[in-house]
């Protein structure tokens, strides 16, 4: 064993993309080369043991913002035990501000951006020489029928009880300040027949669960056709033994002929994760986001009442220019909608993007550490923050759990993020935690806030007892239910 590959995933059920990639890519250094996943949390002496267990001259590790302080830890471990293992940093979390990082000071090398060509050149080059004399390589961007697709090193095991992450296309063509992706120049599509090819061989292998990372999934709408047709050619000649597929699409690009595809999908079989982030015009502005609220609004309700697509839909709060006041404006807008969950997300700096350029003009104060979250802004001091990082927890356990959905109308009314602004505020006060809070004590919690809101017990009680029945009473998914359980949850709400 020569080269080691490694990262800490967020979560068991969460398979290394990236990494694959690398492994796919190493050509003939392929056998010399192991890859090798943790979740985070993992005593980091435990990790260097299993890691050093391999003898690796070369350790590659994949940083992201949800590993990057235990993976330095890792690596400092490493360099106190083993210093004569050489240690190669790749990732969106060290392609940026490197200088900045005690990681980067430690490591060996460094490649940024794209290591699909440049991770196995750097490996020849310390195994065989001459040894590279930079620390910091940037990333050479091939043409992507240089690269080879890497689905084929998904295990069994990645296969039966993981999520498989896959990728039509790399690259996003807007610009949102936010986002990493708006530092790409464009989209770049894989050639369609190889990919949906490796698509087949992954079901032939019994992949029923398919993640897509691409960024614009309905970006080409003939690409977008062909990948869905894929997936209802398996649902007509497998009707007992369904697919789920998630995408990510624009919301205010939805033209007919892809709406007739997405007509055709049943329950429990797919999912669009579109991301709003905002209503407000001046902030889209800002933050150099091109979108026609009316489109997305207008898409997001058909297909509430025309498909059975499960609905994920971010906002994102903290953005510059954006009070509490706009975004509780937009927040109702969305709810109304009625998208089956909202992902209240709060505003993080990633290195690297351009939304660093407001933090002058809009008092914008972010978490020295990861995930970089925004403390403050001209418009939403720190307190007013706190509330909502806290109202975006306790969205999750009630309302984007699908545990409360006969409930969850009686608490929002006729204003939803006033009403549940209460709550949250209430829940935190009466529990100082948004955490750890079992099923049975939050009921019982709700129902508590509900009466003091004026409401009979007896009438949330019978609420609450329909929303434990139908979750108890729940039968396992039939076969044209193939969501995920969380998922699940939502299906006949």
């Amino acid at each position: 064993m020569s080269i080691l590959l490694t990262t800490l995933n967020a979560r068991y059920a969460h398979a290394s993309l990236g990494l694959r990639y690398l492994l796919a890519n190493m050509g003939e250094l392929s056998n010399q080369t192991r890859l090798q996943e943790f979740v985070i949390g993992t005593r980091s002496a435990d990790v260097v043991e299993k890691l050093l267990a391999h003898r690796p001259r070369i350790i590659g590790f994949g940083v992201y913002i949800w590993n990057i302080e235990e993976t330095t830890h890792i690596v400092a471990l490493l360099k106190r035990v083993a210093p004569e293992v050489v240690v190669v940093l790749g990732g969106p979390e060290v392609s940026y501000e490197p200088e900045l990082q005690e990681i980067v000071r430690m490591a060996d090398y460094l490649i940024t951006g794209w290591g699909d060509v440049s991770f196995p050149q750097l490996c020849r080059a310390i195994l065989s020489g001459p040894k590279p004399l930079m620390k910091i390589h940037a990333g050479v961007q091939p043409p992507l029928d240089q690269v080879r697709l890497p689905y084929d090193l998904y295990s069994a095991e990645d296969i039966a009880h993981r999520t498989l992450y896959v990728e039509a296309s790399r690259g996003c063509p807007f610009k949102c300040e936010f986002c990493l992706s708006s530092l790409d120049k464009t989209a770049w599509p894989f050639g369609l027949d190889g990919f949906l090819l490796e698509l087949e061989k992954l079901h032939a292998r019994g992949a029923r669960l398919f993640k897509f990372v691409d960024r614009t999934f309905n970006l080409n709408i003939k690409s977008s056709l062909r990948i869905m047709q894929f997936f209802l050619d398996k649902l007509e000649a497998h009707p007992d033994d369904p697919v789920y597929a998630h995408f990510e699409v624009v919301p205010d690009h939805l033209p007919d002929a892809l709406k007739d595809g997405i007509r055709r999908f049943p329950p429990g079989t797919l999912q669009f994760e579109i991301g709003i982030q905002t209503f407000n015009p001046e902030v889209q502005s800002l933050i150099s986001r091109r979108q026609d609220n009316q489109k997305a609004a207008d898409n997001i309700r058909w297909l509430r009442q025309h498909s059975n697509a499960h609905l994920h839909v971010d906002l994102i709060a903290g953005l510059p220019g954006e009070d509490m006041e706009s975004f509780a404006a937009g927040f109702d807008k969305l709810y109304a909608l009625d998208p089956h969950e909202i992902q209240f997300g709060i505003l993080k700096r990633l290195r690297g993007t351009p939304i660093i350029r407001h933090t002058e003009a809009w008092g914008m104060v972010f978490d020295p550490h990861p995930p970089y979250q925004i403390l403050a802004t001209s418009k939403l001091d720190f307190i007013t923050m706190q509330r909502l990082v806290r109202f975006g927890r306790y969205w999750d356990l009630v309302a984007n759990s699908g545990r409360f959905a006969r409930t969850l109308p009686l608490i929002l009314r006729n204003a939803p993020f006033a009403n549940f602004m209460a709550l949250s505020d209430w829940l935190y006060q009466v529990t100082d935690a948004t955490h750890r809070i079992a099923l049975d004590r939050l009921a019982g919690l709700v129902t508590r806030w509900l009466v003091g809101q004026g409401m009979t017990e007896e009438n949330v009680r019978i609420c609450l007892g329909h929303d434990h029945a139908g979750q108890a009473g729940r039968a396992p998914p039939k076969p044209q239910a193939a969501a995920p359980q969380r998922q699940a949850r939502h299906l006949g709400a």
